[in-house]
């Protein structure tokens, strides 16, 4: 039964589905109005599911329909790009991949990221450029960077995140802090405490929501030291300037340690950002990858109000 579902099929749906309206598909797959009813007849007829319901001024998509008409519109959209992108590949046309990262994206990530690449378009080259993510993202508006690996959050209707990688957020400290001596850190032990931040400047909205969530499990911190790098952040502790946020799986100093907060359960996360229009041939392709190794979906990213004990931190501190 499955098997009378041919591309051509697929096809046929995905173009019903997109002009409501049979003769219109029909033009625009060069097919005759007649044939094309005809086959989609003899198709819903075959597998026992109707897909489309006929009206005088048009089709209406059923809701068992509406499951094919998706899968068919995923096939055609798929088979598209990858034949752009693999004629790109064939004509030794396809430009290198330009890719902003931030420095406070672990170097596995940006290794996975360019393994996953050399893998999919042998031969292909990446560029990568590092940066504040408001640079970046100012980058990708201007068409000088295809794509970024950032901390989250990243909000706004012209891009999408791809999530590739999270971890826990916790407290750096020295290894002699009394606060060492603890399994974790009560927060308002850690109020009077957490002194050192990224500068806000390279991540506005990340800023932001972290001063929110701190404000709702009642800290107001003192932002008196501000870092552009993770080197900075483990210095600043290291000298006694006070404590920080960073992701737990960030390469620690021997002499410093992390706790995690009481009652909160924040992550540090990570994506690949890119335009919605994404132009380089090969993004979609790599994409796609990441949303199958990951078994995630695209997601915008607004800052929202939560639970304390279910809060999530969305950067990389």
């Amino acid at each position: 039964m499955f098997d009378l579902v041919e591309f051509r099929h697929l096809k046929y749906i995905a173009a019903i589905a997109e002009t409501g309206n049979f003769t219109r598909a029909a033009e625009r797959l060069f097919l005759a109005q007649p044939s094309l009813s005809k086959q989609i007849k003899e198709l819903e007829d075959g597998i026992g599911i109707q897909i489309f319901v006929r009206h005088h001024d048009g089709v209406h998509v059923t809701p068992a329909g509406q499951m094919i008409v998706s899968y068919a519109q995923e096939a055609v959209k798929t088979r598209n790009e990858i034949i752009q992108a693999a004629r790109a590949v064939h004509n030794g046309t396809i430009p290198s991949l330009r890719i902003g990262f931030s420095c406070f994206v672990h170097q596995d990530v940006l290794r996975s990221l360019s393994d996953a690449y050399a893998s999919l378009f042998p031969g292909c080259q990446v560029q990568f450029s590092g940066g504040d993510p408001t640079q970046l993202l100012r980058r990708m508006e201007e068409k000088s960077l295809d794509a970024a690996v950032l901390p989250l959050p990243i909000s706004g209707d012209q891009w999408v995140a791809e999530p590739v990688a999270s971890a826990p957020l916790v407290v750096c400290m020295r290894a002699d802090d009394s606060l060492a001596q603890q399994t974790e850190v009560i927060p308002s032990e850690l109020a009077k405490r957490l002194k050192i931040f990224r500068n806000p400047d390279a991540h506005p909205e990340a800023h932001g929501r972290l001063m929110e969530m701190l404000t709702e499990i009642g800290i107001q911190p003192e932002v008196s030291c501000l870092a552009t790098t993770p080197a900075d952040i483990q210095w600043m502790v290291q000298s006694g300037s006070g404590l920080a946020l960073i992701d737990q799986k960030t390469p620690l100093d021997t002499s410093l340690t992390t706790r995690p907060i009481a009652n909160v359960s924040w992550t540090a996360d990570t994506a690949f950002v890119h335009p919605v229009c994404a132009e380089h041939p090969a993004l979609p392709i790599l994409i796609r990858h990441f949303r199958k190794a990951n078994g995630t979906k695209p997601a915008k990213h607004t800052p929202r109000r939560r639970d304390a004990n279910d809060l999530q931190m969305k950067l990389l501190a």
